[in-house]
């Protein structure tokens, strides 16, 4: 893997330069073969060892839930944290529609490689080969994983697994449960991860949030954490780290993310030296229940398999105010059938959203305001009937009803875009370590995999793929290449670190102002779905990079965290957050600047073909961007991947 070599200076004085750290480790060999080649050539810890080491990880979702289940049942002395209480309670469980795999169970022409090459060309050539081949290898093994350990997937009369289609595929591999795909796969995780705890190799630390990273002779040696219940700040050390807390689309407020999701232990390993990979790439996903007022906090997701039966339409004419079922069917605009016939309602992500958002511009959205479109179920209810669509999506279908008392059976549902995932994350080599080595990360908390746009179903499929089988055979090969010496809390930089985090914590406390968090979190959210949302300019991105320093010097003068830090405090726990968030949505801003093309998430207003396709860049932009934290989002230096492409041709994406 080459890397750029090239000074260059932007219109904010970053630098681009090389640097050693900046290595992906790529195994050599045909892309079939580089897995198991690699696979054989790591090195191992001996059984016996393996209780000697203790790795701590952070994240209870799949990705870290898997990973802390599979290396307790190894033999390694684990240490995980969440900060919900409890491990069943993360993130991934908010997943819905299902996970991809090539078992090719329809026979309709899948295999691992059309899964690699759609997965590459859904992130709009912006991801590695390599990671991303692993990725649909690994994608067979996960589906036997989950169910030998239960996982109720939906099954054909027959007995055998069902299969449906999402976005950017032209075949059915996404295995699921109804609407509840995340929840089933996360209690199956969940169920190997108590097993390890009852059986002692794991150690379960709920209700605690990672505040820090502590760094020792260039390696990463452990954690600072909060207690969140009695306030207590405390070290843990090891002799490895894992990250797998998820992504950062709470940067925009509103998303459909959980509250609690957050960048914050992401962000801290950023500043202690991980670099932040393609910061920039958003996924708006679009099919969510539009917004309905400035009372929300957050947003919520209606599955994209509901596309499958579900025809995507609004009025021909600007203005058209009747209800859906007074609209005559030759009055309709099924504007994703008509643009993309080849793959309709099931065009990918980023393309789906940026078509509702130019009806809904053009003044056809329904709904109030205007920002909305239909989904509308009427013709696969007339061909299957009511109790088919109800035994594929009758939980989704509940959901929506409790929300908007809207009955979906008996007319259209509303959706409109809303962010989503996040792609970009701290940059990882094949082995998923970061530039700190010994710090590793999976899950959505990398960017490994998906370039610059996620295709539907393949965030589960990575987090198990890494937690279950990618980290359990790297970190074994850090661990027996170490030769570094043991710590205890007692050693200068746990205790450095220790007294940053707690000087932190009572600074938030001290600035006693006169806004609340959560105004200031609106407000970025704001600033951030206005210049750096479904679409971006140099101008709207030039105006954000003022506005925040801005907020961010407002923040920290006038904010006001009441309560102390010795006790239960959700205002302290946000501060940091928010803290952190509008730092990541400067350098948020900073990358989208940078890149001035337009590819998957990313789009640049000024990068478009005359019939308004992201059109990219590939002679200056086929690139990992990966930036170096230098004490400041505005100084930050950006570093270069150059992405590779020896097993698929670089080529215009349409899905025509």
């Amino acid at each position: 893997m080459t890397i750029e070599t090239k000074p260059q200076v932007d219109s904010r004085s970053s630098v681009t330069y090389t640097d050693a750290r900046l290595n992906a480790n790529i195994p050599a060999g045909p892309i079939e073969q580089k897995w198991s080649k690699h696979k054989f050539e790591m090195k191992l810890v001996n059984p016996a060892n393996r209780r000697k080491y203790t790795i701590i990880v952070v994240g209870t979702g799949l990705a870290g839930g898997a990973a802390a289940a599979t290396l307790g049942e190894m033999g390694y002395n684990v240490q995980a944290f969440c900060y919900q209480d409890s491990a069943r309670r993360a993130h991934s469980i908010a997943a819905q529609g299902g996970i991809n795999a090539a078992k090719n169970y329809r026979n309709d022409g899948d295999s691992v490689y059309r899964l690699f090459y759609d997965t590459i060309k859904g992130g709009d050539f912006r991801a590695r080969e390599a990671n991303v081949y692993r990725l649909a290898e690994l994608s067979v093994n996960i589906i036997d994983q989950c169910v030998a350990q239960g996982v109720p997937f939906a099954r054909e009369y027959s007995g055998y697994l069902d299969n449906r289609s999402f976005g950017g595929a032209q075949v059915a591999r996404t295995f699921y449960a109804r609407g509840q795909t995340g929840q089933q796969l996360l209690i199956g995780a969940y169920q190997s991860l108590s097993r390890q705890v009852a059986a002692g190799t794991v150690k379960l630390n709920e209700r605690t949030e990672m505040l820090d990273v502590i760094v020792i002779d260039g390696r990463a040696r452990g954690i600072i954490t909060r207690d969140m219940v009695t306030g207590k700040i405390e070290s843990h050390v090891a002799d490895a780290v894992i990250l797998a807390t998820g992504g950062y689309s709470n940067v925009f407020y509103l998303s459909t993310n959980a509250k609690g999701c957050n960048v914050t232990a992401a962000w801290r390993a950023h500043k202690r030296g991980a670099f932040f990979a393609n910061p920039c790439y958003t996924q708006i996903h679009p099919t969510c229940i539009p917004v309905s007022g400035d009372h929300q906090s957050k947003l919520t997701l209606m599955s994209e398999s509901l596309r499958n039966d579900g025809r995507v339409w609004v009025p021909k004419q600007a203005g058209d105010n009747r209800a859906p079922e007074q609209i005559p069917e030759d009055e309709r605009d099924y504007y994703l059938e008509r643009r993309y016939p080849s793959y309709g309602n099931l065009a990918p992500r980023d393309i789906s959203s940026r078509a509702a958002k130019q009806v809904c511009d053009e003044g056809r959205g329904v709904g109030p305001g205007g920002l909305g479109v239909y989904l509308d179920f009427s013709d696969a209810i007339k061909r299957l009937g009511e109790n088919a669509i109800r035994a594929r999506y009758g939980n989704l279908f509940d959901m929506y009803e409790r929300i908007t008392g809207e009955n979906p059976y008996k007319s259209p549902m509303r959706i409109y875009p809303a962010v989503h995932y996040t792609m970009g994350g701290l940059w990882v080599d094949y082995n998923l370590m970061s530039t700190i080595p010994g710090l590793f990360v999976g899950g959505e908390a990398n960017f490994s995999d998906h370039g610059a746009n996620r295709l539907g179903a393949s965030a589960l499929m990575q987090g198990l793929a890494d937690g279950y089988f990618v980290l359990p055979s790297t970190i074994g090969n850090y661990l027996a290449t170490g030769g570094y010496d043991k710590v205890d809390q007692s050693h200068p930089a746990v205790q450095e670190a220790l007294n940053e985090v707690t000087q932190r914590t009572q600074k938030l406390l001290d600035i006693n102002g006169t806004r609340s968090v959560d105004s200031f979190h609106r407000e970025l959210g704001n600033i951030m779905w206005e210049y750096c949302g479904m679409s971006r300019t140099k101008e709207g991105l030039t105006h954000a990079l003022k506005l925040i320093p801005e907020l961010r010097e407002q923040f920290w003068n006038d904010v006001r965290v009441l309560g102390s830090g010795n006790e239960l405090n959700q205002e302290l726990e946000k501060a940091g957050r928010v803290a952190d968030f509008i730092e990541l949505g400067e350098l948020m801003c900073r990358d989208a600047l940078e890149r001035a093309e337009s590819c998957g998430g990313h789009f640049r207003e000024e990068s478009q073909t005359p019939d308004g396709e992201a059109l990219r860049n590939d002679d200056e932009y086929c690139y990992v961007s990966a930036w170096e934290h230098m004490g400041d989002p505005s100084q930050a230096v950006l570093h270069k991947e150059n992405l590779e492409f020896e097993n698929v041709k670089l080529a215009t994406r349409s899905y025509k």
